[in-house]
């Protein structure tokens, strides 16, 4: 049987009178890659903001589980302490902090100095324009830089939960495959992520299941490939 690393029952999340996210269920299990995929305001970021509890002033009614533990009132410092990481949507890199300053800061929670140094390097392996720059304020880097540098700051965690709001927008096409390739390769070292992305033909290309969200809920579920397949996601989605 899969275990179960995020599960969300029943999440509604309103703003005064505008329901943003009306009563859904999700699931990601241990290992997975799980995309959420659906048009521009269908809820996708208002769902990662509301398991991260980072939503601004709202109503929010349902259960959010992570490892089993309920998260309703963790701050998002707490959440990081227990693996649970995020790259939001417009990267939030520490823009007047060098790059090797923001590795180190998404280490915070570690204190084994000779294997955060050793992760730096990693990732600056994986990323070599980042050590191209490693002394350069985040806040100068390109955007697919900074997303770059977003990512690799995660998964100075090393999380086990790893969510990823559009990390493709706004970025290059070359940029886009190589932010998909590392994707794909932490996805292989068995970190489990959540997915968020507007490309829906890359997520669901990456990833092994996916959810369709619109208009605040989710109106199809499936196997990704399948769906890769499906001519209604296609239609609607892949511009097929």
């Amino acid at each position: 049987m899969s275990e179960n690393i995020l599960k969300i029952q029943g999440l509604k999340v309103a703003y005064g009178g505008i329901k943003a996210v009306k009563g859904i269920d999700l699931e990601v299990n241990k290992g997975e890659l799980v995309t959420l995929i659906g048009a521009n305001g269908a809820g996708k970021t208002t769902t990662l903001k509301a398991i991260t509890g980072t939503l601004p002033d709202c109503s929010v009614e349902g259960v959010i589980s992570y490892m089993g533990q309920p998260l309703k009132g963790k701050h998002s410092f707490q959440l990081v302490e227990q693996k649970l990481a995020m790259v939001p949507e417009g990267r939030g890199v520490f823009t007047r902090m060098s790059i090797y300053e923001n590795l180190q800061m998404g280490a915070y929670t570690r204190n084994d100095k000779a294997g955060i140094e050793a992760d730096i390097e990693k990732w600056f392996t994986v990323f070599p324009r980042l050590k191209e720059r490693a002394s350069q304020l985040a806040g100068t880097l390109s955007g697919g830089e900074q997303q770059m540098l977003a990512m690799a700051r995660a998964l100075m965690c090393h999380p086990t939960l790893l969510l990823l709001d559009e990390p493709s927008m706004g970025l290059s096409p070359i940029m886009v495959e190589k932010i998909f390739e590392v994707i794909r390769d932490v996805s292989k070292q068995g970190i489990t992520i959540l997915l968020v992305e507007q490309n829906a033909k890359l997520a669901l290309q990456a990833a092994d299941r996916g959810y369709v969200m619109d208009s605040g809920a989710v109106i199809m579920t499936g196997n990704a490939d399948d769906m890769l397949h499906d001519p209604r996601v296609q239609a609607a989605y892949l511009g097929e």
